[in-house]
């Protein structure tokens, strides 16, 4: 949706309703309305006045330069197209980088390793990530900004990360509504870059929250076939079962920082941590701890027999790829 300043805002509904913005209109057709407004700010304003009446109502909105409507979006997504309208603008031209974090092997505490972490700016300020996301999903764009991110990540691996080590990349399955089709592009960035598949490691995000386990599994399928790996990230006591993890059959889980705060003191961090080092060991998947941020809990997780770790004791999140522990005095 292309934004102006000041033009034309219309309203469309397909059955017969009153009008529901007050001031001067012109009927364009069936049950179809257009208003003249001056300022974009003050008509998103008089629109959030009525807003749940419109969504209730079932009104699509829209808005032009020319005494023509464009395409019409229903009430509730208009609304958060104009109310974050420069953070749409950032999805959509916006340029992205990613951050790296060293993640470890804690064998030996070498570089195993780096999750590639979404950064984006916005005329200097930075965004936060999350919000980002959450724009993106309120205004229908998350999938644009995930296979932004995606591709990001695959860049960043050039002059940085040595072949043979690899890149946690997260994404969003949601956004994934055919794997077949929608994983073209980053499959197409690979060989572009001519990056080892088997040096990517494609970690879902917020794995707790994920409702359809099916297509879950037909998306993680997919990036197995073209020889990447796959993680689940975030995993806490709804996906850390023997039934869910031979289902889904990821390569990496990597443990929601919840369980790993304070894990060398706390008892039942310490009888889940156990309990899914159990069933990794059963299934052949590697379990790697993140949110690391003492010594203390670095060691017991290495002594329990965790693969890898990550989390800001070993290394913060840089724009250029930084080799662990380069803070502390700990090799």
């Amino acid at each position: 949706m292309k934004y102006h300043e000041k033009g034309f805002f219309f309203l469309h509904n397909e059955q017969f309703r009153p009008v529901p913005l007050a001031g001067d209109f012109q009927k364009l057709g069936p049950n179809t309305y257009a208003f003249q407004y001056d300022d974009l700010n003050e008509l998103y304003g008089r629109l959030s006045a009525i807003g749940s009446l419109l969504i209730r109502d079932g009104w699509n909105c829209s808005i032009n330069c020319s005494s023509q409507p464009g395409a019409f979006h229903a009430a509730g997504k208009f609304l958060h197209l104009i109310r974050h309208r420069e953070m749409v603008n950032v999805i959509q031209q916006g340029e992205f980088k990613s951050h790296l974090q060293p993640i470890i092997a804690l064998e030996d505490f070498s570089l195993y390793g780096y999750e590639s972490l979404l950064r984006a700016e916005n005329n200097g300020e930075r965004i936060n990530p999350a919000e980002l996301f959450e724009v993106a999903s309120l205004t229908g764009f998350h999938s644009m900004l995930d296979q932004k991110a995606r591709k990001s990540a695959i860049e960043c691996r050039q002059g940085q990360i040595d072949p043979g080590k690899k890149s946690f990349i997260n994404f969003l399955p949601s956004t994934i509504y055919n794997p077949e089709f929608c994983l073209r592009h980053t499959f197409k960035i690979v060989n572009e870059f001519g990056v080892n598949p088997k040096d990517l490691v494609f970690e879902v995000v917020e794995t707790e929250k994920i409702d359809d386990v099916n297509h879950l599994r037909s998306v993680l399928d997919v990036y197995k076939r073209e020889g990447m790996k796959v993680a689940l990230d975030d995993v806490g006591s709804g996906f850390a079962t023997v039934e869910m993890l031979s289902l889904l059959k990821p390569d990496y889980v990597k443990i929601d920082r919840s369980f790993i705060n304070h894990c060398d003191q706390d008892e039942q961090n310490q009888e889940f941590l156990r309990k899914v080092m159990k069933i990794a060991r059963e299934l052949d998947i590697f379990v790697l701890a993140e949110g690391i941020e003492r010594k203390e809990e670095l060691l017991f997780c290495k002594e329990i027999g965790m693969h890898y770790a990550q989390g800001y004791f070993i290394g913060k999140p840089t724009a250029e790829a930084m080799s662990p522990f380069a803070e502390s005095q700990f090799v």
